[in-house]
């Protein structure tokens, strides 16, 4: 159960990634056919898998904008594992992702047969970041049934701060980013994790890099843009 967590907020951190510039999004390539690909990767560096993005359905009306993202997952083999798609909006000066993506891959597998009931809020980022600008909150809460058995799990992301700017370069090239903070505080029947994150959001790009970490501030997991094409 601690790795389908981890999972989550995995998902919830590529969600806020993969996306590219238009009239209304500066960090977020809203571009159809726009693609990324990610390689994940343990807390001992070794490559767990890797996930593939594709912006499709874009639709643009006046100075808003939504779009579908769609990924494919998968392991360590390259065998696809699994495929799931969410929303994504930017109207004005703000892009929302829709809270639904906060739901990992494992999660979906997992419960695929049981009824899931889900609410929560978008996250949102402004087109406009300086360092120690504060970011609004986001949540998910997931109610699981089948037969008589009921399970309840929620996923807050809280404090959400510009920490820096930073350049860093990966597989896919060389990008200046923003280093973004936040804490992901996970709930699932009497078990409460807080998860601290870091998130690397280039202009144009989105999510460059993105690194998870246990109380102690030890790397559990990290996720690096590997591939990139508009």
């Amino acid at each position: 159960m601690k790795n389908n967590i981890t999972r989550v907020l995995f998902g919830l951190l590529f969600i806020v990634s993969a996306l590219a510039q238009d009239n209304c999004s500066t960090y977020y390539p809203l571009v159809e056919g726009a693609a990324f690909q990610y390689t994940n990767y343990n807390k001992k560096g070794k490559e767990e898998g890797k996930v593939d993005y594709t912006v499709a359905d874009v639709n643009s009306n006046g100075s808003s904008t939504s779009a579908t993202m769609k990924m494919k997952y998968y392991d360590e083999k390259g065998k696809e594992i699994f495929s799931s798609e969410y929303g994504f909006s930017c109207e004005g000066n703000i892009v929302k992702i829709d809270f639904q993506s906060l739901i990992s891959e494992q999660m979906l597998t997992q419960f695929k047969d049981m009824d899931m009931e889900v609410t929560g809020s978008d996250i949102e980022l402004p087109n406009s970041l300086g360092v120690g600008q504060e970011l609004a909150d986001a949540n998910v809460a997931i109610k699981i049934s089948m037969n008589s058995i009921n399970m309840n799990m929620t996923v807050d992301m809280i404090n959400r701060r510009v920490e820096r700017k930073e350049v860093i370069t990966t597989p896919a090239g060389t990008f200046d980013c923003y280093v973004i903070y936040s804490e992901n505080k996970t709930k699932m029947m009497v078990v409460n994790k807080t998860f601290p994150t870091r998130l690397w959001l280039a202009e144009g790009v989105g999510m460059v890099k993105q690194e998870s970490y246990n109380k102690n501030g030890k790397i559990m997991g990290s996720s690096v843009l590997t591939e990139f094409g508009k």
